[in-house]
């Protein structure tokens, strides 16, 4: 007598590990050089700051509320500079609403992009309108109250030269990779936005003195850390350009040291990928 016929044997599932192929990075070229970077196509070289390392959200519309306070903060701009120099610009009363209109523009710029990274509301717009309005609010703020007299101009050439200078930097090696922000631009930007702050209320006494001082520090601050964008930048760039020379070099074919250059890079992790960095 014939037993039942056997039942078909189930494929035993095999686990498969993933490697990367072609050609050695430039992000792990500039790791191994020392240069601190994230990969390029996750963040906007014009700002820096808010959204780079987070991927536009499919599902995000352009009316959400991370954009709507980058779009509040750069209507406030020439509503801050029409109460600015109101009245030739020195009157208290007018001066002290300047001050709210700059606060809240300030204030708009800690929320919008934490709104925009916890909710994925990441839009291409926000990561192009966010660093304008931010440049724009400061450069309108340093540039009346060195109108005013307020404000010596050179420390409002320093700071608008340090802030369009790395902007352009970041374009200039944007395809080798992105520095992320530093805890010493973070520093930088706040005590700017205090310090500012404090020069466009009208002050007198110990109050004035220490806003003097203040800006000094942020004056330091922002050429100091200017000078390390710099630094990191001409690294990254040479890293960026000596994986290219390999990867030129490199016979068709062979992938083993790109592969072992990937997995590194993915054992290591790279700083500035798993999300953005504020302040630059």
């Amino acid at each position: 007598m014939s037993g039942a016929p056997a039942p078909a044997a189930s494929p035993t599932p095999s686990s498969s590990s993933s490697s990367s192929s072609g050609t050695p990075s430039s992000g792990s070229a500039a790791a191994a050089s020392g240069a601190t970077v994230a990969p390029a196509s996750l963040v906007n070289p014009v700002g820096g700051t808010d959204h780079a390392g987070d991927p536009v959200a499919e599902n995000a519309g352009l009316w959400n509320i991370a954009n709507l306070l980058t779009m509040t903060r750069l209507v406030l701009v020439p509503g801050f500079v029409l109460l600015l120099l109101h009245d030739d610009g020195h009157d208290p009363k007018w001066r002290s609403f300047a001050w709210a209109a700059f606060a809240v523009a300030m204030i708009t710029d800690l929320f919008d992009g934490e709104l925009a990274r916890r909710y994925g509301l990441v839009t291409d717009f926000g990561k192009i309108a966010d660093p304008i309005a931010d440049k724009a609010i400061m450069g309108a703020a340093l540039v009346g109250l060195s109108a005013l007299g307020d404000l010596p101009w050179w420390v409002t050439a320093v700071i608008l030269f340090r802030e369009l200078g790395i902007t352009l930097m970041r374009f200039w090696v944007i395809r080798h990779g992105v520095i992320p922000a530093s805890r010493g631009g973070k520093l930088k930007t706040l005590t700017q936005g205090v310090a500012v702050g404090m020069y466009i209320l009208v002050l007198t006494g110990p109050l004035a003195s220490t806003r003097a001082w203040l800006m000094a520090l942020a004056v330091l601050l922002t050429v100091v850390t200017g000078l390390d964008y710099v630094r990191q930048a001409v690294v990254l760039r040479r890293a960026g350009l000596a994986a290219e020379r390999r990867a030129a070099q490199q016979p068709a074919g062979s992938s083993g040291a790109g592969t072992a250059d990937g997995a590194e890079g993915a054992d290591a992790g790279e700083p500035g990928a798993d999300g953005p960095e504020q302040g630059v």
